[in-house]
């Protein structure tokens, strides 16, 4: 097991406050930073700098979420608040006399393509366009930028993590108000302003066919425990479940486990008013992302939860499947 101190950037959001948890219970000194609620506040370079000092481990996870509506004020505070503290990292790695490691940051499945045809892996996926996937691709600039000859660095493509609370919780309160059916793709009328911004989701998937690509927040842990044991791992690895699914089985899988019969297709015209309601975009539970975990597959990482149905109950807090 792996030893010495770890700095969480980012530490108050669903991965920081689980991976802070763990981390503690195995014994390992944590420092935490973020906006609030936190050892060290973001723009605070000099405490940033001597926390990183001696360090083992960094792990950047900080970035507005994304789970809102893509306005323009919203899409460069997405921007500002990954490349901002990626570069405060880095900065404090360069100046360290004793740099960590490894510097694990957060970057996402998203940025590969809407993927239909094939999965996605690291030597095989290709990259796609539009506004979420810029987002990635800075972000990874932003982690790889500069000579760090003491520090190996990993980006996390996560795909969409499950564990208690997350995306799952609206999720459940829907299936069991009988909204939890497929979510359809189809025609909706996209502004030429959205085109122009790489906001507005085109087309894709029909009938709940695009994929969803997934993994438990306790992989996620023991993937980063993983990394630490594996120098061999470095650059962009593809943070997901070896058994993706399709939509239209990720709901039936939470149905099911949920006791819920009734489900009826959710069509596109309503999931693009639901989430004008609730302030977010189609894009997340429309766009197609079939992602394979490659590297860590060929490295020997085994997956505590590689079936949906087991991460899903372990989730709700259910007993396994008999």
């Amino acid at each position: 097991m792996s030893t010495g101190r770890v700095v969480i950037g980012g530490a108050t959001g669903f991965m920081g406050r689980f991976l802070a948890s763990r981390l503690r219970t195995d014994g390992r000194e944590v420092v935490t930073i973020s906006r609030s609620g936190a050892d060290i506040r973001w723009g605070d370079q000099a405490a940033i700098d001597r926390a990183v000092d001696g360090s083992t481990l960094v792990i950047g996870l900080a970035g507005k979420s994304v789970n809102c509506r893509y306005t323009a004020e919203n899409r460069a505070e997405i921007f500002r608040s990954r490349l901002d503290t990626t570069s405060s990292l880095s900065t404090a790695i360069s100046r360290a006399s004793a740099p960590p490691e490894l510097w694990v940051n957060s970057s996402t499945a998203t940025i590969y393509r809407h993927a239909e045809d094939r999965p996605m892996t690291e030597a095989t996926g290709e990259i796609g366009s539009g506004f979420s996937v810029e987002v990635a691709k800075a972000w990874e600039r932003a982690l790889f930028a500069g000579n760090l000859p003491g520090t190996r660095r990993v980006a996390l493509r996560s795909a969409i993590v499950l564990g208690h609370g997350g995306v799952l919780e609206p999720l459940r309160n829907l299936a069991r108000l009988g909204l939890g059916g497929p979510q359809y793709d189809g025609r909706w009328p996209v502004s030429r302003a959205r085109r122009a911004a790489g906001t507005g989701h085109l087309p894709g998937a029909r009938r709940g066919r695009q994929k969803f690509s997934w993994v438990h927040i306790e992989d996620v842990a023991r993937i980063i425990d993983f990394l630490e044991q594996t120098p061999s791992l470095t650059g962009p690895v593809n943070v997901a479940s070896p058994h993706p699914v399709d939509n239209r089985e990720f709901m039936a899988t939470v149905r099911r486990v949920l006791g819920v019969r009734v489900g009826p297709p959710l069509p596109r015209w309503m999931l693009e008013l639901g989430a004008i309601g609730i302030r977010t975009e189609t894009e997340l539970i429309l766009k197609s992302r079939w992602v394979l975990p490659e590297k860590l597959t060929a490295a020997g990482f085994t997956f505590r939860y590689p079936e949906l149905e087991d991460a899903i109950r372990e989730s709700f807090d259910l007993a396994p499947a008999a």
